[in-house]
């Protein structure tokens, strides 16, 4: 039952997206960077969280278009490789 793909919805890199920006250090790295009094904290965090949202969003896309493969593969009936 290892390595199904029953949805096409990437929970994965959604959990792992919101583990990383949701714990303390991550809470606190936006804060200063959309938040922060002082604009040079601003503008040494803000390209560093922007490009983190864009590989996170990448990472999301990939992920999504696995699994839709997976799942159109399994929909034609292509045999297990395992």
């Amino acid at each position: 039952m290892g390595g199904t793909a029953r949805t096409r919805w990437p929970w994965i890199s959604l959990l792992l997206s919101a583990a990383l920006v949701l714990n303390p250090v991550g809470l606190d790295f936006l804060h200063s960077a959309f938040f922060a009094g002082e604009q040079l904290a601003r503008n040494i965090a803000q390209p560093i969280v922007l490009t983190a949202l864009a590989i996170m969003a990448v990472v999301i896309g990939l992920e999504w278009l696995v699994r839709s493969l997976i799942a159109r593969s399994r929909a034609r009936g292509v045999t297990k490789l395992s």
